[in-house]
């Protein structure tokens, strides 16, 4: 159960990180802001691989370093687009919205990845999307 404090870790991180931005791109377009923020990624990354000793060059041309080149062009529209509705809209609505990523990633691991669809995970998916939309409305 290892996962638990890593993902404790990245919900307290993450959660910091819409406000933050929101902040920051009214002084700054997303595209700086972001250039900023994943440099700063990519430094404390290259910390990681060194410290781990798992640098290895020979990763990258692996059958999986394909996958992994897909899934950094999503991640990098994926957050410009994101900084983008930051700068444009409230935390408060912006961030449900964008958790429904949450969704769609459970049902691409269900329908593609062959996961298991249970009653409990198909209520977990359908509260969450009821959810997302109750805090995205606000008080209409």
């Amino acid at each position: 159960m290892e996962y638990l404090l890593w993902v404790a870790i990245a919900l307290v991180a993450y959660g910091l990180i819409p406000p933050l931005t929101s902040v920051v791109t009214t002084a700054v377009p997303p595209a700086v802001a972001l250039f900023f923020s994943t440099a700063i990624f990519l430094t404390l990354t290259l910390g990681v691989l060194v410290v781990t000793d798992t640098a290895d060059p020979a990763y990258a041309t692996t059958t999986a370093a394909g996958y992994v080149y897909v899934a950094g062009l999503f991640l990098a529209v994926g957050i410009l687009a994101y900084y983008s509705a930051l700068e444009a809209g409230p935390v408060s609505v912006v961030v449900p919205i964008y958790g429904l990523f949450i969704v769609g990633s459970s049902v691409v691991g269900i329908v593609f990845l062959g996961e298991e669809l249970t009653g409990t995970r198909a209520a977990g998916i359908a509260v969450a999307v009821l959810a997302i939309y109750l805090a995205a409305s606000g008080d209409r």
